[in-house]
């Protein structure tokens, strides 16, 4: 029975498109890089940032480092709460509780700003353990994100799934022997899902909260 479940945050408990994407064009800004359509920002929305930084628009890493102090300027004080939770979330995290889960936060975004979110909108009461990256940039990756909570916890990863809308949460699940579980009301597409071999796919969050009942109740696999 999977009764440890573990969400990625962006694009899977919230949707942050609006906070991260001005962020990001706020910090592009400053090297002279002009972005009128936000949603041209999008890819954003899930991997590290200093990655996106140097993969989208070529930054070397000490200046993907530099533009992601940068972000947090905008971030921190105003980018954070333009966000929305999904719909559905709160009542599927409290059911899933009532179920006997035991539920994570594993995101990549640095902890103490995910934990800022969850107070906001209220859902910190569900979780076990909230983990995240530090500011420094340590724990970035979602493999060490997830490998974390399994030896905070002492969890077999046959025990554990990990729900995300990107290839990054599916990979790192992966690589840590873990059950994935992809969404698709997310940023991430079926094909780059069913690419990073998620365990299952789910459309909806009802779907999600479905199938991790499932797992709870009748120890249900892929």
């Amino acid at each position: 029975m999977r009764k440890h479940i573990m969400f990625d945050l962006d694009g899977t408990l919230t949707d942050p498109m609006i906070g991260i994407t001005k962020a990001v064009r706020y910090a592009l800004d400053h090297y002279g890089i002009k972005v009128m359509d936000l949603r041209d920002l999008i890819p954003f929305i899930g991997p590290p940032l200093t990655e996106s930084f140097e993969n989208y628009y070529g930054f070397s890493r000490e200046q993907a480092i530099e533009a992601v102090e940068i972000y947090r300027e905008y971030f921190a004080p105003t980018g954070i709460f333009e966000n929305e939770i999904y719909p559905g979330i709160p009542e599927m995290l409290a059911r899933l509780k009532a179920a006997g889960a035991s539920l994570y936060v594993a995101t990549s975004k640095p902890q103490v700003f995910a934990e800022q979110i969850l107070d906001h909108f209220d859902i910190r009461e569900p979780f076990t353990y909230v983990c995240g990256s530090e500011l420094n940039g340590a724990r970035v990756k979602k493999a060490d994100v997830i490998r974390f909570i399994l030896d905070k916890y002492r969890i077999k990863p046959e025990d554990a799934v990990m729900a995300g809308d990107r290839h990054h949460d599916i990979d790192g699940a992966v690589a840590c022997g873990v059950m994935s579980l992809g969404v698709l009301f997310g940023y991430g597409s079926r094909e780059e899902l069913e690419s990073a071999d998620a365990g299952h796919i789910v459309a909806t969050v009802e779907e999600m909260e479905d199938y991790l009942l499932g797992l709870l109740t009748d120890g249900a696999a892929m």
